[in-house]
């Protein structure tokens, strides 16, 4: 898709009305539209559009207007806007920006715990046969509801299995950890925050197999580093439960026929909030758009300082 027109103007198309659906929203109201940016050094009151094809030539100063924002760029118009949008959403839809490493060959949990001795023959055998009867459930599920093996040994195997550390629960704040991850996220991946650790590390706690594409968008959004881990099984569902019902920042949800659709509805969102920093990452099939309301003093910003555009194009 041209990220440019022709003319050099730089602008994206504009979709036909109807093409965007929005599915939800609860885009926090009055949203203000600064005219100069809080907290920010003075040199770079004077930056130009971040857009390469923009012609305006006019700084900062004299165009009027200080935000949005967006992935450290400040864009002058609207069509500028739209089309830094555009060129990101290309990106993500590439996976230039959301490459996950391949995922290295993993002993099956079954096989590995009898390697280690942790359960005889007879035990999995008769969890995997409870397994195929069911039709349901993780064999680590069986192995400690039908065959008497300790869950926090289970919980072992799966560490052992990923190759990452089991997590505890020690200290845990919900309510104070849903500013980082949008309750989408959290509850259709399978996710916990766990903590943030000397304001650089975020421990990112799942019940039974790690989502390294979940956790490098954390990453990419937030700037912390993430360490994923396996969090035990019936800790893991009461802190989840929980967290899910905590105050989350708004959240708008779009659903697009297609990716100008797409971008369109972003770069609408970006110029309705006029953040002073906004960053865009692919988790899956969706696309998460964060905006800052204003500058965060810290890693984990207030609740109300940031604001949640999830999206997603049929097709993709």
């Amino acid at each position: 898709m041209p990220l440019l027109n022709r003319d050099g103007s730089g602008s994206a198309p504009r979709p036909a009305p109807g093409e965007i659906a929005f599915l939800a929203s609860s885009l926090a109201p009055a949203l203000p539209a600064t005219s100069r940016l809080p907290g920010v050094a003075p040199g770079r009151i004077f930056s130009t559009c971040a857009n390469p094809g923009c012609r305006s030539g006019w700084l900062r100063l004299w165009r009027g207007r200080s935000a949005p924002v967006f992935e450290g760029g400040w864009c002058c118009s609207e069509a500028c806007t739209r089309t830094l949008v555009a060129a990101a959403l290309t990106r993500e839809m590439d996976g230039r920006g959301s490459a996950v490493p391949a995922p290295h060959r993993r002993l099956p949990l079954g096989l590995l715990m009898l390697e280690r001795g942790w359960i005889a023959a007879g035990q999995l055998r008769g969890a995997l046969e409870a397994q195929k009867a069911a039709g349901a459930g993780r064999l680590g599920y069986w192995l400690a509801r039908r065959q008497g093996v300790d869950a926090a040994l289970v919980t072992r195997a799966l560490g052992l299995q990923w190759s990452c550390p089991v997590l505890g629960l020690e200290s845990h704040d919900p309510e104070g950890l849903t500013p980082l991850v949008p309750r989408l996220l959290i509850d259709a991946f399978g996710a916990l925050p766990l903590r943030v650790a000397a304001g650089r590390i975020l421990y990112l706690g799942f019940e039974d197999r790690l989502d390294p594409a979940l956790a490098l968008a954390v990453e990419r959004i937030t700037g912390l580093r993430v360490e994923s881990g396996i969090v035990e099984e019936s800790r893991f569902r009461t802190a989840h439960a929980r967290m899910l019902k905590a105050r989350f920042p708004a959240v708008e949800l779009v659903e697009a026929v297609s990716e100008p659709a797409l971008a369109y509805a972003m770069a609408r969102a970006l110029e309705r909030a006029r953040p002073v920093e906004s960053r865009l990452a692919r988790v899956h099939d969706c696309f998460w758009l964060r905006m800052w309301l204003r500058p965060a003093a810290r890693a984990l910003p207030e609740l109300d300082s940031v604001c949640d555009l999830i999206g997603s194009a049929n097709g993709f």
